[in-house]
């Protein structure tokens, strides 16, 4: 969540703070992070704003002085929101996200008295209008609502015009037209919670300066607000932000359902023929709360429409992914092969393949995006297409793994990196040359059931472009057989938490060490479902057996 501060002091220079740290301190002594020595009304430490993993609050630390947060003295733990307005001292500090619009349709103005608890304001809410009961059926049912015919044609013309599928933006529009048609007013803005921040949807007219003192009541209160005829109340033309504006009348309401706030509705007047009453705070109370259970229903729409369009693509990415796997095992003189890949996700990272190479040797491949869904297996498919090419050039497996490298890292993502196994099996002598760039390492289990690892190789793909890689090789004897295997195999968990683990695996490829290798596969695979049952399954698992005949 990146927020700073925005620093003004008494001779009027500013300067921006990043709240680059979860802990920042204000006060006279120097090991503050914000020291202002000069300043007398300072306490030596006087105020700290923390970051607690999600949201910023401001505490005043017992200073002589107080600390005053949008007009009023701070008096416990404040949770800060983006253009809250702190004063200390000499020091003003504007809590900000540097990352927002420069839009400035709307600015909050923090007054240095509460104009929402001035004798000229009104204030209601939900469940005084509608009781238990929300929505425009509740709303045609109240009373209120029913004892004013204006009020009850402009609900009948809302229901009318926010039925039916409307884009957001679209959706907002409508929302304030209707508001700001029903109370006669020309100016309104509906802001809605957009990542944390409340930010304009739609506008009609500009420049609006609202008050802090209202926005925080109405949003932490769920309260409606009509502010009348300011200019006839001594007190309110007090207040700056109404007077800047020449606002004589204003109506806020928050955009609320039954679970949540979404944001608010604020309506004002610089030239209205008449103030503003308790029918048209009543009346707009109840449309926020119809329009706001209109916006939560257009948000799951557009959530479900998202979820079905990406639904959609991972099938086609799954299709086209199983389609890359093998469709059988290579034929290969002397050895018995068999591998499966199943993804956690509709589409995985792991990746299998057999290659054809020269003089009747075959290739086999076992690696692992990571990550897991579609970022993870568009990568493992271009890693596939750059294996084909190179296992056309006569080179050994080392050789070969250096190339790979050398070209995955030139476009590997930052974030990413693969681990890869290739091995060469030559049917004429039982030798199987490889190359381990940071995969598991696969077991060789020999006839006699003793177990070595084959681990010879170099780092993971993708990191470092210009390393070298090693080779090893291994006679593989009648009986003997390797085991390749993706980290979602070790890595597996039981209801319990108790993970799979690498003597479970080698337990298990032991016990089936004479079996075809297909049967080995699947074998080690019924295994592991029975060792995870219900348990959700966290990364994907590959297998691949080597086996000589």
């Amino acid at each position: 969540m990146t927020r700073e501060l925005i620093i003004q002091l008494q001779d009027g220079s500013t300067q921006a703070f990043p709240l680059d740290r979860n802990r920042v301190t204000l006060g006279r002594s120097g090991d503050n992070d914000l020291p202002y020595p000069d300043d007398p009304v300072l306490s030596r430490r006087h105020l700290a704003i923390d970051f607690d993993g999600e949201e910023w609050w401001v505490e005043d630390l017992g200073s002589k002085n107080g600390t005053v947060v949008n007009g009023q003295r701070l008096s416990e733990r404040y949770r800060l929101r983006v253009g809250d307005r702190i004063i200390v001292g000499r020091v003003s500090l504007l809590f900000d996200d540097p990352t927002r619009s420069t839009d400035k349709t709307v600015v909050f103005i923090p007054d240095e008295s509460d104009i929402t608890a001035r004798a000229a304001s009104v204030s209601t809410n939900l469940e005084q209008v509608l009781g238990s009961e929300h929505g425009l059926e509740g709303a045609l049912k109240s009373p209120a609502i029913a004892a004013t015919p204006k009020s009850m044609q402009a609900l009948l013309a809302a229901g009318r015009e926010l039925d039916g599928n409307r884009p957001l933006p679209e959706l907002f529009k409508v929302i304030l037209d209707l508001a700001v048609n029903a109370v006669g007013a020309t100016r309104g803005v509906v802001m809605t919670f957009e990542g944390g921040v409340l930010s304009p949807r739609a506008a009609r007219g500009d420049n609006f300066r609202i008050s802090s003192a209202v926005r925080d009541r109405v949003l932490n209160q769920r309260e409606s607000l009509l502010i009348v005829d300011a200019s006839q109340d001594a007190a309110l033309r007090a207040s700056m932000t109404i007077v800047q504006q020449k606002v004589k009348s204003l109506l806020a309401a928050p955009l609320q359902t039954k679970e949540q706030v979404l944001g608010l509705i604020y309506i004002d007047s610089p030239e209205v023929i008449r103030p503003f009453s308790a029918e048209d705070l009543t009346l707009l109370t109840v449309m926020a709360n119809v329009a706001a259970m209109r916006i939560e229903n257009a948000r799951l729409g557009e959530e479900e429409a998202r979820s079905k369009t990406m639904r959609k693509e991972l099938e086609q990415a799954a299709e086209i992914q199983r389609n890359l796997l093998p469709k059988g095992s290579p034929q290969a003189d002397g050895f018995d092969i068999a591998g499966m890949s199943v993804a956690c996700r509709s589409v995985g990272g792991d990746y299998y393949d057999y290659l054809k190479l020269r003089d009747g040797k075959v290739g086999i491949i076992c690696g692992d995006v990571a990550g897991k869904g579609m970022p993870a297996a568009l990568l493992m498919s271009s890693v596939q297409a750059r294996v084909q090419v190179l296992s056309e050039e006569d080179a050994d497996v080392a050789t070969l793994m250096t190339r790979l490298n050398r070209s995955v890292a030139s476009n590997c993502p930052g974030n990413r990196f693969i681990t890869f196994f290739l091995a060469v099996a030559d049917p004429e002598t039982g030798r199987v040359s490889y190359c381990n760039a940071g995969h598991n390492p696969p077991y060789l289990v020999r006839a006699d059931g003793s177990v070595e690892t084959l681990d010879v190789g170099g780092p993971v793909l993708g990191i470092l472009k210009h390393i070298g890689y090693q080779s090893a090789t291994v006679e593989l004897k009648s009986g003997d057989m390797v085991m390749m295997f993706s980290d979602g195999v070790t890595e597996a968990r039981s209801p319990s938490d108790d993970e799979y683990g690498e003597d479970r695996l080698i337990a298990e490829l032991v016990a089936r060490r004479k079996q075809p290798a297909n049967e080995v596969v699947q074998g080690v695979y019924r295994a592991l479902e029975r060792f995870m049952a219900d348990a959700p399954v966290a990364d994907d698992i590959t297998l691949v057996a080597v086996r000589r005949i």
